[in-house]
């Protein structure tokens, strides 16, 4: 079993030294969250709260995933960096290979991309992109993607994107992992047909194994059941024992979601250091 830190709302300049924390405590990776710009006037729902709105306010950052990463790669020898969840059809696929590619290499391979479909229409509207046809962008751009990271002559003609043959450099020495989020069915098939993995909502242990049942029955459909295929869960009860249940399950990495409280902007950084050692010790390692 693989653990993951979140660190979303956490003040930038102190990412580098909790990322040496995160490593020396421990954990496998860690990962940042993804939003652009914060609308004064929101409304889309936000499906992962029972009242439908963020619970973030306008202050809280969202440092840039992929700036931040390579800073703190800089700083550190072994965990892994990921954003969870970049919303990927709200940004370019040539910016975004590119940028995935450049870390993989100076990273020594750390590094991978939880992304998802975006709920915030005002956001996309915000950044010109067409929040409708998100789906089909996204798909698209993984294709994309991966065709960039080959190193090979490529070219690409579908319905959002076309494009004739072109070849980007570097390219990684291998293509870094797509993790994709949403447990919405059409999420769910993308991540079990296109993705490297899935990761789950902040579901409970109640909800969660029909949630798995489902995704490995879409990867059995598909064909792809003797693959290799990561289940990356975050469950609202953090015990040993439900761990290990999920492990059981077949999941693959658990994710750390702490309160904004415990991580946000108002915690210190000591306070976060605390935390996350505190975690560790806790969970880790029965895990070794």
């Amino acid at each position: 079993m693989k653990f993951w830190q979140f660190l979303r709302f956490t003040d930038p300049v102190q990412l580098t030294p909790l990322a040496q924390v995160v490593e020396d405590a421990g954990f496998h990776g860690l990962m940042l969250g993804d939003h652009v710009v914060f609308p004064e006037e929101v409304n889309s729902e936000y499906p992962y709260h029972s009242s439908g709105k963020p619970f973030w306010d306008p202050e809280t950052p969202w440092p840039d995933p992929f700036s931040a990463i390579g800073a703190m790669a800089a700083v550190t020898q072994r965990i892994h960096f990921s954003a969870n969840v970049y919303v990927l059809p709200m940004h370019n696929p040539f910016d975004v290979a590119r940028a995935l590619a450049t870390l993989s290499l100076l990273s020594n391979g750390r590094v991978e991309l939880g992304c998802g479909a975006g709920w915030n229409k005002e956001e996309f509207d915000a950044m010109g992109v067409e929040f409708s046809s998100r789906g089909k962008r996204y798909n698209e751009m993984i294709e994309i993607m991966r065709l960039l990271w080959s190193g090979d002559m490529t070219e690409f003609h579908g319905e959002i994107f076309d494009f004739p043959r072109l070849q980007m450099s570097p390219q990684p020495k291998v293509a870094p992992p797509l993790l994709m989020a949403g447990d919405a069915k059409v999420a769910m098939r993308r991540a079990a047909t296109l993705g490297d993995g899935w990761i789950t909502g902040n579901f409970s242990l109640k909800n969660l194994p029909d949630k798995i049942a489902a995704v490995r029955a879409l990867r059995e459909e598909a064909g792809l059941a003797d693959q290799p295929f990561r289940i990356v869960a975050s469950v609202n009860e953090v015990k040993v024992d439900i761990y290990k249940r999920l492990e059981d399950m077949g999941v693959t990495d658990i994710l750390n979601l702490p309160r904004i409280e415990e991580i946000g902007p108002k915690a210190s950084q000591d306070d976060k250091a605390d935390y996350i050692r505190r975690f560790a010790d806790s969970y880790l390692r029965d895990f070794d």
